[in-house]
């Protein structure tokens, strides 16, 4: 059985399903797959056991606990200002264009030593630990969108049902629009609710161990960034994940190639040609999310240098890759034969 190529122009006769009857098709097709159920299950069970393992990890000190603590951080201070002062006095041989004070390093300050590694419970610090949260629930769910998007398409091809779902509406392009557009939509929702997860974990936590810390200013508006841009590595993630199982037809190969590209290419990129390191997907994922984007050390032979991915350039080559990886699998479904 074949179904008839088509560009996605309606044919002159015969009936064909309304957009927005398709759309909700394809919606309730996603809600009821098993596979995105048990996913999203895992997730919230993932959330759950997070939840239990981070009250487990942080208490209220008592007083004099935290005086000794800050005593133990005041000593190492001193310490280590007093190593700096002999290091100034009789520096070591200097490498070229480097002065001491740049080979004996800044004064040490009560800032620079984290009070919580002094604390067998330490308190939980908001500040301190709400970029680390959502980026990491921001990489979670850009998994699980991946695989998301690799199953939605996946199955299709697995059971045959696009096929079927052709007959009834034979546009081939507004079929993979309606469920690219449900698929974004699910995704974002998704990476939205995950950084909302992370934020009840954080006030929960705050609530029960906080350190009744203040926060900086521009804090919120700092993490609310963040987390938007978390949601979008989610779509895109998504995304990717849908364009290698449709032009595969397979949601293990999208898997496979997924696995063959950070497991295998990018280490062999990372030891054969560091300085490519700029391009690779997980770097720019990573930098797209994180605040300020991401530094990493290219080693080049005998010389280094530090190297800076910004948030937009790493947002812009994520989308290009996404934009071909689905462009041309959509332009296949489009014209292939499907048998």
């Amino acid at each position: 059985m074949s179904a008839a190529v088509d560009t996605g122009v309606a044919p002159a006769t015969g009936r064909t399903a309304p957009l927005g009857g398709l759309v909700r098709a394809e919606a309730h097709r996603f809600r009821t797959r098993m596979f995105i159920r048990l996913l999203l299950g895992l997730a919230v069970l993932g959330w759950l056991v997070a939840v239990a393992v981070g009250l487990t990890q942080y208490g209220n000190p008592s007083a004099a606990e935290l005086a000794d603590a800050r005593a133990q951080v005041a000593q190492m201070v001193t310490e280590g200002n007093a190593n700096r002062q002999e290091c100034l006095a009789d520096p070591p041989q200097l490498p070229p264009g480097q002065t001491p004070a740049e080979v004996c390093g800044p004064p040490v300050t009560a800032a620079d030593i984290p009070l919580d590694q002094f604390i067998s419970d330490p308190p939980f610090s908001l500040a301190r630990s709400a970029t680390n949260g959502a980026l990491g629930f921001g990489a979670v769910a850009a998994v699980l969108g991946f695989l998301i998007g690799a199953t939605w398409i996946g199955a299709e091809w697995s059971t045959r049902s696009i096929v079927a779902l052709l007959f009834w509406e034979p546009r081939r392009l507004r079929v993979a629009g309606a469920k690219i557009g449900v698929l974004v939509g699910a995704t974002a929702l998704l990476g939205a609710l995950a950084q909302a997860a992370w934020l009840a974990m954080a006030a929960l936590l705050n609530g029960v161990a906080g350190d009744g810390g203040g926060l900086p200013g521009g804090f919120w508006g700092h993490l609310f960034a963040l987390q938007g841009r978390s949601v979008l590595l989610t779509v895109l993630a998504s995304l990717v994940g849908f364009g290698i199982a449709n032009l595969t037809r397979n949601t293990g190969a999208a898997l496979g190639a997924g696995f063959v590209y950070f497991a295998v290419l990018e280490t062999a990129v990372r030891a054969l040609r560091p300085t490519w390191q700029p391009w690779l997907l997980s770097n720019n994922a990573v930098a797209l999310m994180y605040p300020g984007g991401l530094r990493i050390w290219i080693q080049d032979g005998a010389q280094g240098h530090e190297y800076l991915i910004h948030n937009l350039p790493a947002g812009v080559l994520l989308g290009v890759v996404t934009a071909v990886i689905v462009g041309v699998g959509v332009v296949l479904f489009a014209r292939r034969d499907l048998q």
